[in-house]
């Protein structure tokens, strides 16, 4: 009776690992649950995020021991240009990443847990706008007075995840965020230097803050780091 058991157990696992990892952004399996629709996109992002985040953190953790012994000034010069600030603290800041709790509850609301037509057909995990006629996009469908508002489009989920991390490092309005991020604040009180990400305001932080909270996304972030 107990080896039918284990064997069952084992059987119905390799099944659903078999499940997740069959997900892939293009295709969308159809009456998904809503505990299906999110085990989706964890086993989209998760991994993702978490290459990116760890990419981040390596480098953050390399120009830091740079600065502490006075070295490889020239790759400091260029990623101070590259980010567009002058101090080393502001360099810093730019480049630590912030909690994947933050990043994964932000994915979820842009691109509707992984189901929106941006996810779905460029990528485009948050959103984010493209201006360049040069790069990769595809129409929004919506027009801003007689302009036709464009989407980038990715070749991958950790380009665009590379390319939202760079935003918040580079734009001025999240300034306050990369402050406390900096300053290792807890994620919930962070969440508050995204107010400007969206029209909505203080209702899309509040947001923010039921996700993590409702799904417990901390337990996807890291040991604090200095």
């Amino acid at each position: 009776m107990k080896i039918l058991l284990f064997v069952w157990i084992l059987l119905f696992s390799t099944l659903l690992f078999a499940k997740s990892e069959n997900y892939t952004v293009q295709n969308i399996p159809k009456n998904m649950s809503v505990k299906e629709k999110k085990e989706r996109f964890y086993a989209l992002l998760v991994p993702a995020v978490k290459d990116v985040y760890d990419e981040r953190m390596k480098l953050y953790l390399h120009i830091k021991e740079d600065l502490t012994e006075h070295r490889n000034g020239e790759k400091i010069k260029a990623l101070k240009k590259k980010y567009r600030v002058k101090t080393d603290r502001a360099l810093l800041m730019a480049l630590k990443p912030h909690p994947m709790s933050i990043t994964l509850a932000q994915a979820a609301i842009e691109s509707a847990w992984g189901t929106s037509r941006f996810f779905r057909e460029a990528n485009n995990i948050f959103g984010v706008h493209s201006v360049n006629p040069n790069e990769k996009s595809i129409d929004a469908r919506v027009k801003i007075g007689s302009r036709t508002v464009k989407v980038r489009k990715y070749k991958d989920l950790d380009a665009a995840i590379r390319d939202y991390y760079f935003m918040i490092a580079t734009v001025s309005k999240y300034q306050a965020f990369r402050e406390m991020n900096y300053e290792n604040r807890p994620v919930l009180e962070m969440v508050s230097g995204l107010e400007e990400y969206s029209e909505r305001g203080q209702a899309y932080v509040k947001e923010l803050r039921n996700i993590i909270r409702y799904n417990k996304l901390t337990k996807y972030d890291a040991k604090v780091i200095k």
